[in-house]
């Protein structure tokens, strides 16, 4: 049987305290009753009376919008907008530059959505929430930031332009090889584009700089690329280490015989897409075959028995010139190199004298060694309309540094008086001027080849050209 404190008292105190504890039951719940009412009479008065108004207490980026409507709000940045908008953006890049005002762009304060946010704070429809939130503005302040956008939809359109002129599109690598020489052959290249999100972000970088400023601004942003890498890149294209041009040689023929020309283009043509072994001694002659008419080449002027007369395939000794100069610039040791027995102006339109290589089957040659690591690819450029003609190897450079000495002359013979033959074919007192007077010269020049800071060759290349008399044809037919 359990036994309660009340059952200690007389039955008159226990009547009385059971009165007064139901008293106070009453009491504290009424209080309790009456404070919701007041708090809940206070919270629809206090929310009607600020209906249309924010609640007090609210602040946008250290701004009090507290008993301002949402249009007040929002018409408050609309203001701030418009000194906002006078501003400029200058985007450059190396190629060009496009202007974009801050107003094209509605470039600002997102004046509707602060003004959304603003009003919104003790207006979730939960009376807990809101309630908490008036409160607590009220007593200590709620304390939203700032918002901004711009049209980046228009941003795109105004870029449109310079997007076009930045594009550059990846070159893919080929390699193609057919019948013992590479038909076809193409280095890869990386592309460009221009780099939109990272442009977007560079412009929003600048927002506080410019809606923080008194007055209108000028923001230069240096235009954002990216790099586009091809599918296939050079090194991955082929299995003989050509992935890159190792050295180029040209000179000009301007002013050559339609039919010198053609020896040319069919000589250098022949020559193209040949590879070279890493250790083999190329051969100019043995790479390009018989040079005759059997052949495809035309009578041009050659130098024979002395004399410059029409022969087969004359211009080849332009090729054999211009791939030796290739041969020089890549640094490569020349086995055999032998001079023209005089002066070919076709040679020096582009360069000082010495820098030629003369050939002809099958006793003159061109030499040189492929002493890298990795084959060597011979590619051709023939230019008629420019009179230009171009040999470049490819393959993989290996640190070489390569100097080469302007020509020195020596000395400088004077040509021989003219040469006057008979001609009976010629009527008389007709002269025709079958060759032209060039003074002889004693030229050399030297490379220097270094490797990794270490001299590996070190040659003099001498050219000792015979002057050259004039020659006439004199008529003597009666």
């Amino acid at each position: 049987m359990r036994f309660s404190p009340l059952h200690l008292l007389p039955s008159d105190k226990k009547e009385l305290l059971i009165r007064l504890l139901r008293g106070y039951f009453w009491f504290i719940s009424g209080a309790i009753l009456g404070l919701f009412f007041f708090i809940s009479f206070t919270y629809i008065y206090y929310k009607n009376t600020y209906k249309e108004f924010v609640f007090p207490g609210v602040y946008i980026d250290n701004i009090d919008f507290g008993g301002k409507t949402k249009e007040q709000v929002a018409d408050f940045y609309q203001t701030k907008n418009e000194n906002i908008q006078k501003s400029t953006f200058y985007l450059k890049s190396d190629e060009s530059i496009a202007t974009v005002s801050a107003k094209e762009l509605n470039f600002g304060y997102n004046d509707e959505l602060l003004a959304s946010q603003a009003f919104s704070v003790g207006r979730a429809s939960n009376f807990i929430a809101d309630f908490s939130l008036i409160v607590q503005s009220y007593l200590y302040g709620v304390h939203l930031p700032a918002s901004y956008q711009y049209d980046q939809n228009r941003l795109i359109e105004k870029v449109s332009l310079l997007k076009e002129s930045l594009y550059i599109e990846p070159i893919e690598a080929r390699f193609t090889f057919e019948n013992g020489k590479v038909a076809e052959f193409q280095t890869s290249s990386e592309g460009q584009e221009l780099d939109i999100e990272e442009l977007k972000t560079r412009i929003s970088s600048k927002t506080l700089s410019l809606v923080k400023a008194s007055r209108p601004q000028i923001i230069t942003i240096t235009i954002p690329v990216k790099i586009l890498h091809p599918k296939t890149t050079t090194d991955k294209a082929n299995n003989y280490g050509i992935k890159e041009l190792v050295a180029q040689g040209s000179s000009q023929f301007v002013g050559s015989i339609p039919n010198r020309m053609y020896n040319i283009a069919l000589a250098a043509t022949r020559l193209n897409g040949i590879l070279i072994k890493p250790g083999e001694i190329f051969s100019f002659n043995k790479a390009l075959g018989d040079i005759s008419v059997f052949t495809g080449y035309k009578q041009a002027y050659v130098i024979q028995n002395g004399r410059t007369v029409l022969g087969d395939g004359g211009g080849v000794c332009q090729v054999s010139t211009t791939f030796f100069r290739a041969v020089l610039n890549a640094g490569l040791p020349i086995v055999e190199r032998n001079p023209h027995a005089y002066r070919v102006s076709y040679y020096e339109q582009d360069s000082g004298p010495g820098f030629d290589a003369a050939i002809y089957v099958p006793s003159v040659d061109f030499k040189f060694k492929n002493d890298t690591e990795h084959y060597l690819l011979i590619k051709t450029d023939v230019n008629p309309d420019t009179g230009n003609l171009t040999f470049e190897l490819y393959g993989t450079k290996d640190n070489r540094e390569v100097i080469i000495s302007k020509p020195v002359i020596t000395s400088i013979t004077s040509s021989p008086e003219p040469l006057y033959i008979d001609d009976p074919t010629l009527t008389k007192n007709e002269v025709k001027q079958v060759d032209f007077a060039v003074p002889g010269a004693n030229v050399y020049f030297t490379r220097m080849v270094k490797k990794d800071g270490i001299i590996v060759q070190d040659d003099t290349f001498s050219s000792r050209y015979r002057p050259w008399q004039a020659v006439y044809m004199r008529g003597t037919k009666e």
